[in-house]
C-alpha cells in the first residue's frame, strides 16, 4: 500500500528540482517550487497534496524540509491544513498571487512600459551604464589596489579581539565616530600631513565616497555649479550629480587643476572638488602657486573645496607634501582622507576634517543617511595606529611599491619600446602607459579586459577634455613577477593595435 501512495504521489507531483548543491536552502527550494506550480495552475485550488512523507520520499529530503516547506505556504495563504485529512491549496488564493501567474516572469516588466527613474538617476546611468566595479574582480593584473597579501593579519585579528573585549559599551552605542580613532586620526594627520584640526574636527564615514557624497550634500544646493578635475575621478562626477549638483569640468596641466580656468567657465561655483597632493589619474602635484589661487579663489566667492587625499602616504622622493588644509586660513577646506589604499578596501572607513561652525550640519545629514559606521573596527584601527603597527605598515608598503613600481617600468623599457611608454612617478600607486597618436586607449583597454588584464583608457576618465591616449597601469596589488608577465601579455595584446 505504501508503495502504491508513493507511485501516485510521484506521478501527480509536477517536476520540481531540489539541487543540494544550491547555495539557498533546501525548504525553500520546495517552497519556491510549490508556490510557482500552485500559481501556475498545477495544482488546482482545494486539490490535496502528496503526504509530506511520500513527498520526502520522492525528493530524497527529510520530512523535517518538507514540514518547513508546507508550514510556510500555510502561513502565507498557499495552502489549507486539515487535521486528520491531510494539507490541500487554499480554495480562494489571493488576488496578487493569481495576477504573478500572469507576468512574463518574476521581475519584469510589460512590454512597451518603462519604470520611471529621477533624472539624476538616468544621468548616473549613462555615465556607469553597468556596475562601476563589474567584471574587474578577476583581473589581477595592474590593479589599483593595496597589496592585500602583504597586510599584516596576524596583528589585526588579535586587535579585532582584544577591541571587542576591552571596548564596553561605547562599541555598542551610536556616535560620529569612536572617539579613540577620531583622535589617532588627528594625531597622525597634525604630523604627518600639516592639518590644522582636533578630534572634534574628524568625522568618520564608511569609505572615501560616502565622505564626497556627504560633504557635497551639505554645501552644494541643486542646480549650483562645482569645479571638478577634467580627467578625474569619475565617482566624484557621479556624486555631485546624483546631489542634483551641476559639474563644470576644469581642465588639469602639470600645475594640477587650472584656477584661471574655472574662474573663467564658472567664477560663481559653490563647490571645488581636487586631488592636490596627487592627481588623479594624471599623477601631477598642485604647485603651491595653484594652491594658493584656489585658496583665493574659494574666499573671494564663499565657495568650498574638497580636498581628496587618498594616497598622500604614497610619496617615494622627498617627504609627503603639506595638506591644501594646513595653508588655508578661511577654513574654506573640507579635507578628506581614506584608510582603503592604506589598508585594504574592504574596512571601508574614512574621515572627514570639518570647521567646527560645520560639524552640526554634517552629523545631522549622515544621520539621515547611515548614522556611521561598524564601531567595532573603528576601535581596533585605534588601537593598530596607537601601537604604531599603522606606520610601520606604511613604511613596509612605501618600498614595497617602490620596487614594485621600478619593476614595471623596467619591463615596460625591454618589453614595450616603441609601443607603449612607461615612465616612473614620484608617487602614487600606478603609471601611465603612453600609446602612439592615433591608436584608440578604449578599445585597447578592452582587449585588455577581454584578456583579464585590467588596464583602464585614460580617456574614459575624461568629461570634455581631449586626450592622448594612454592606459592606466597600477602595479601596488601585484607581484613583481606577476607585473613582468602582465608586461608581456600586454606587449601580445597591444601588438596587432600598434605597430612599433
Amino acid at each position: 500500500m505504501a508503495r502504491t501512495h508513493a507511485s501516485r504521489a510521484r506521478q501527480s507531483f509536477p517536476a520540481i528540482i531540489v539541487n543540494a548543491t544550491n547555495p539557498a536552502p533546501l525548504f525553500r527550494q520546495l517552497y519556491d517550487g510549490l508556490a510557482e506550480a500552485i500559481r501556475l495552475g498545477q495544482f488546482p485550488a482545494g486539490s490535496k497534496l502528496p503526504s509530506t512523507r511520500a513527498l520526502a520520499q520522492h525528493l530524497r529530503v527529510s520530512r523535517n524540509t518538507v514540514h518547513l516547506a508546507f508550514e510556510q505556504l500555510i502561513a502565507e495563504g498557499y495552502l489549507e491544513g486539515k487535521i486528520g485529512a491531510g494539507t490541500y491549496v487554499a480554495q480562494t488564493l489571493p488576488e496578487h498571487l493569481l495576477q504573478f501567474a500572469e507576468r512574463p516572469g518574476a521581475g519584469s516588466v510589460r512590454s512597451g512600459k518603462t519604470r520611471p527613474l529621477s533624472k539624476r538617476t538616468a544621468t548616473l546611468l549613462k555615465v556607469y551604464p553597468r556596475e562601476p566595479w563589474a567584471g574587474r574582480s578577476n583581473r589581477k593584473i595592474f590593479p589599483v589596489i593595496p597589496a592585500l597579501a602583504d597586510f599584516p593579519r596576524a596583528i589585526w585579528q588579535r586587535l579585532l579581539v582584544k577591541s571587542w573585549r576591552d571596548g564596553g559599551d561605547e562599541l555598542l552605542d551610536y556616535g560620529w565616530g569612536h572617539s579613540g580613532l577620531r583622535q589617532a586620526i588627528a594625531e597622525y594627520l597634525g604630523t604627518a600631513r600639516g592639518v590644522r584640526c582636533t578630534a572634534d574636527n574628524v568625522i568618520v564615514v564608511a569609505g572615501a565616497q560616502q565622505g564626497i557624497d556627504l560633504a557635497i550634500r551639505v554645501l552644494v544646493d541643486e542646480g549650483q555649479k562645482a569645479w571638478i578635475e577634467d580627467p578625474g575621478y569619475p565617482t566624484a562626477y557621479g556624486a555631485l550629480i546624483s546631489a542634483g549638483a551641476t559639474p563644470v569640468p576644469v581642465p588639469v596641466d602639470d600645475e594640477g587643476l587650472n584656477v584661471e580656468s574655472g574662474k573663467r567657465l564658472a567664477p560663481d561655483a559653490r563647490l571645488a572638488y581636487v586631488t592636490p597632493s596627487h592627481q588623479f589619474p594624471m599623477g601631477v602635484t598642485m604647485s603651491l602657486r595653484r594652491r594658493l589661487e584656489l585658496l583665493d579663489w574659494a574666499a573671494q566667492a564663499r565657495a568650498w573645496i574638497i580636498e581628496d587625499d587618498y594616497s598622500s602616504e604614497y610619496r617615494y622622493a622627498g617627504r609627503p607634501l603639506a595638506a591644501l588644509q594646513g595653508l588655508d586660513r578661511d577654513q574654506r577646506v573640507i579635507y578628506l582622507g581614506t584608510f582603503s589604499k592604506v589598508m585594504f578596501p574592504a574596512l571601508r572607513l574614512a574621515y572627514l576634517i570639518v570647521p567646527r561652525d560645520l560639524i552640526p550640519a554634517f552629523l545631522v545629514t549622515r544621520f539621515f543617511a547611515s548614522r556611521h559606521p561598524p564601531r567595532l573596527e573603528q576601535a581596533t584601527l585605534a588601537r593598530f595606529i596607537a601601537e604604531g603597527h599603522f606606520a610601520r605598515h606604511v613604511r613596509r608598503m612605501r618600498s614595497l611599491y617602490a620596487r614594485r613600481q621600478a619593476a614595471l617600468v623596467a619591463a615596460s623599457q625591454r618589453q614595450l619600446a616603441g609601443l607603449i611608454d612607461v615612465q616612473p612617478a614620484e608617487a602614487g600607486l600606478h603609471l601611465l602607459g603612453h600609446l602612439p597618436r592615433g591608436v584608440s586607449d578604449r578599445r585597447l583597454s578592452q582587449k585588455l579586459a577581454d584578456a583579464g588584464i585590467d588596464a583602464p583608457a585614460l580617456s574614459s576618465f575624461a568629461i570634455k577634455r581631449k586626450l592622448p591616449p594612454a592606459l592606466i597601469l597600477g602595479y601596488s596589488g601585484a607581484g613583481e613577477r606577476t607585473l613582468k608577465q602582465g608586461v608581456v601579455k600586454l606587449r601580445e595584446a597591444v601588438a596587432g593595435l600598434v605597430k612599433p
